[in-house]
């Protein structure tokens, strides 16, 4: 299940960044340019946060159950905190990751509540802006202090 997950989690990464880049900038056009609140605006908030809900449901799976990494983070927690690594993974890039993923449907909220276009746009831009920092922020990046690789196949 290991090596199904793994890449598909990669792949979710993928489509999370184009669909956050999507909904995000749709959101500071509207805001900025002063645009009407549309239907595909609302759809965009919408892949959003649908896409980054599978993703952490998947990131969710390998780090309860098949994960070997976290497996043995569990196994000896202390030892594992003094790892960079092992402490990316077993402690920051999930709790960022599910922050970011409170903050895209707080953003989505906010947005449908508000009553004014201007204010629907200035919402998502923020609350949408914000979560997709922190998904750039828990990414392991190959330059990152913890690197992975941009491509993971089955």
């Amino acid at each position: 299940m290991y090596a199904f997950l793994l890449p598909l989690h990669n792949i979710l990464r993928w489509l999370l960044l184009i669909a956050a880049l999507f909904a995000v900038g749709r959101a500071l056009w509207g805001w900025l340019a002063r645009k009407p609140w549309q239907a595909l605006d609302d759809r965009a908030g919408l892949i959003f946060t649908t896409v980054m809900d599978l993703q952490v449901l998947v990131g969710l799976l390998l780090y309860v159950a098949f994960s070997p990494l976290t497996q043995t983070a569990f196994q000896n927690f202390g030892g594992a905190m003094g790892n960079a690594t092992m402490r990316f993974f077993a402690i920051e890039h999930i709790l960022i990751m599910v922050i970011a993923l409170v903050l895209a449907h707080i953003g989505r909220a906010q947005a449908r509540k508000a009553s004014e276009a201007l204010s629907k746009h200035r919402r998502a831009a923020i609350w949408f802006g914000i979560a997709l920092l922190l998904v750039l922020l828990a990414i392991p990046w190959p330059f990152s202090g913890v690197p992975r690789p941009l491509w993971r196949w089955f």
